[in-house]
């Protein structure tokens, strides 16, 4: 069988580019190549399929990136050169097996998936976030920068967003944790999520989300937008704007959370915060948007308290630190931190509870929740999540009329702890 890339070479001359091009006129020219090779080669019922829809792909969607993009499992989409791709199936990574048929198609493919967020990449800005259709989020760094040529990674997002019923049965947490941050969410508590790259950051604060009432309003803040709320209906999506190419009309995440204060939220839903704006999000949570979450890197909950700090310096040298990080303190109620472990699941490793500040003046953490391993079995990680802590911040409980819930959450922990 003839390469894909030969065979979009003959496909091209009969399609007329001077105008749009319908999808019904574009497998026709297909047709008539494919019929017209298969009288030099034997093209078997299969072969003929996989031919007509990879050379679809190559003109209408993602050329091989739609191939990968379609099996089972994969989360994870990498590729390091035109030749050169790698997927993550079930956690592990692995060589994809095909490649672009030059690098000048893998930098058409990446323009294509710019234009069609309304962004731009070139070697004067050789790095930008873009998502694709279905919400996957997408990550391209152009040479210079690149040194072996065009890079890109994609991460895949379900169809459906997981909610917290799927990752309970993943086993990203257990229910008892999962009932214990509910009541947190529906008491109003100020949640950030914490965690290295790929722990499930995003995926996490959607499904903590879908405890949010219907009722709610929510403004929901990214840089490129992800988060599939389906379970909010009076929801308001906003997504950060780069500069053109002089350099004007850029709107930033800060820009964005103080726009959305005047849009009457209940709560404020920060995608990601990765510098100055940081402060912008720990100001809504300190002026009645009560609830409001948010995620950020980090490798612990400890080192999220001082991330954050560091971001709000970055764009306001003129804070004391101490005030810094007593606005931490006052605006996060719970931080939540997910974790890779080694068997390339994601878990939730720990929740605390911010509780002031210390001696050193650094935000103070009360662990409430942790996960502990107990051993393997059929190559996974086995564990418990331990109750190891009592919340001290009741006035939103009380408020919510939530505090007996709790109290019910936490003596069924104790029992499991055997406490």
């Amino acid at each position: 069988m003839r390469e894909i890339g030969e065979l979009r070479k003959k496909v091209m001359p009969l399609l007329d580019i001077s105008r749009e091009i319908s999808d019904a006129e574009l497998y026709a020219a297909i047709d008539t190549v494919l019929t017209e090779e298969s009288r030099r080669t034997y093209f078997t019922l299969s072969d003929r399929l996989y031919c007509r829809k990879a050379l679809y792909d190559s003109f209408r969607r993602l050329d091989i990136l739609s191939e990968a993009l379609e099996q089972e499992g994969v989360t994870e989409v990498m590729v390091n050169r035109y030749d050169r791709i790698y997927i993550e199936r079930n956690g592990r990574i692995e060589p994809f097996g095909k490649s672009f048929s030059s690098p000048e198609k893998l930098e058409d493919v990446i323009q294509q998936i710019v234009a069609r967020v309304n962004r731009r990449v070139n070697e004067t800005s050789p790095m930008v976030d873009a998502r694709l259709a279905d919400g996957s989020r997408v990550n391209v760094v152009l040479p210079p920068v690149s040194i072996d040529g065009p890079v890109i990674t994609i991460r895949r997002f379900n169809d459906h967003p997981p909610d917290m019923e799927q990752l309970i049965a993943w086993g990203a947490l257990d229910r008892r944790t999962a009932d214990f941050l509910r009541i947190l969410v529906q008491a109003r508590f100020n949640i950030f999520i914490s965690g290295g790259t790929g722990s499930g950051k995003t995926t996490f604060l959607g499904a903590l989300a879908g405890f949010i009432g219907s009722g709610e309003r929510i403004v929901s803040i990214e840089d490129s937008a992800e988060l599939r709320l389906a379970s909010v209906r009076n929801l308001v999506r906003l997504e950060a704007r780069a500069a053109s190419a002089e350099g004007k009309n850029e709107i930033t995440i800060r820009d964005l959370i103080r726009n959305s204060l005047r849009m009457r939220p209940d709560r404020v839903l920060v995608g990601e915060v990765r510098g100055p704006e940081a402060l912008d999000m720990l100001t809504a949570m300190n002026t009645g948007h009560d609830g409001s979450l948010s995620t950020g890197h980090a490798n612990s909950a400890k080192d999220a308290g001082d991330r954050i700090a560091d971001m709000v310096l970055s764009g306001s040298s003129g804070l004391p630190l101490a005030a810094v990080y007593g606005q931490i303190a006052s605006a996060i109620d719970v931080i939540v931190h997910l974790g890779r472990i080694r068997d390339g699941s994601r878990k939730v490793l720990t929740v605390h509870s911010v509780d002031g500040t210390g001696e050193d003046g650094r935000v103070r953490l009360r662990m409430l929740v942790r996960f502990v391993e107990k051993g393997e079995k059929d190559g996974r990680i086995v564990g418990t999540f331990e109750r190891c802590g009592k919340i001290l911040r009741e006035e939103k409980l009380r408020s919510a009329g939530l505090l007996q819930d709790l109290r019910e959450n936490e003596r069924g922990a104790d029992s499991e702890n055997g406490g």
